[in-house]
């Protein structure tokens, strides 16, 4: 097929602030996990898709299967879907104590 590009699992993209290794962004409608050090302005490769540990609030207690979203102004996951942005589930069950601020999350890896 001569108008494949590439899979897609994972992009460069320029990022829209600073991000760490290991950590989501949102770049326009695209959420992705920095596979580095990315500096703000800068093009990195970020991971659209798989399961990641990613950090969440520390109140919210997940389902296995519950909704993800973003909250981009704190750079967290969520269950509160208002004003986010849904990048996928909770494959894991966690609970709503102050120190659970990781949660499993599958990326959906659509937009």
């Amino acid at each position: 097929m001569k108008n494949f590009v590439q899979a897609g699992d994972v992009i460069t993209l320029t990022a829209p602030y600073a991000v760490t290794s290991g950590l989501g962004a949102l770049v326009g409608s695209i959420f992705g996990v920095a596979c580095g050090d990315v500096d703000n302005g800068a093009e990195g490769e970020f991971q659209t898709t798989g399961v990641f540990d990613l950090l969440k609030v520390g109140s919210q207690a997940w389902t296995v299967g519950a909704k993800i979203y973003w909250d981009n102004t704190n750079k967290y996951c969520t269950t509160v879907s208002t004003s986010n942005t849904l990048i996928g589930v909770a494959v894991a069950a966690v609970g709503s104590g102050a120190g659970e601020t990781t949660g499993r999350v599958r990326l959906n890896g659509a937009f």
